[in-house]
């Protein structure tokens, strides 16, 4: 059953798109996210915002309300029920498929939208 939670929400976040992902990286890097990641959130939570405002002309010039995003506040709400072994599971494939997804388009453009 545990690794059933992890599988679930893996899934979820293969059929994301890269500025949902990022939204909920963002999400779960914040300081007020109930997440016990092993990593640097301070760091990590610049990192991702700063490549969400190099996609996303809308996130880069206003105030953004996640509860815009059911999809990412339901994601982000059962890795919060997870233990922190589950959690640093979740966020290191979140992580990584992000990476992943940034090195495949490397042409980011700063002045128009990637998508």
């Amino acid at each position: 059953m545990i690794d059933e939670k992890v599988n679930y929400i893996i899934d979820i976040i293969k059929d994301m798109d890269l500025e949902n992902q990022l939204r909920l990286a963002i999400c779960m890097c914040d300081n007020n996210s109930h997440t016990n990641l092993e990593y640097d959130k301070k760091e990590m939570y610049k990192y991702f915002d700063n490549l969400l405002k190099e996609i996303n002309l809308e996130y880069r010039t206003t105030t953004i309300n996640f509860s815009k995003y059911p999809y990412i506040i339901f994601v982000s709400s059962k890795i919060m029920e997870m233990d922190s072994a589950q959690q640093n599971k979740v966020s290191l494939y979140l992580f990584n498929a992000i990476d992943f997804k940034i090195k495949s388009h490397k042409n980011l453009d700063n002045t128009e939208q990637m998508f």
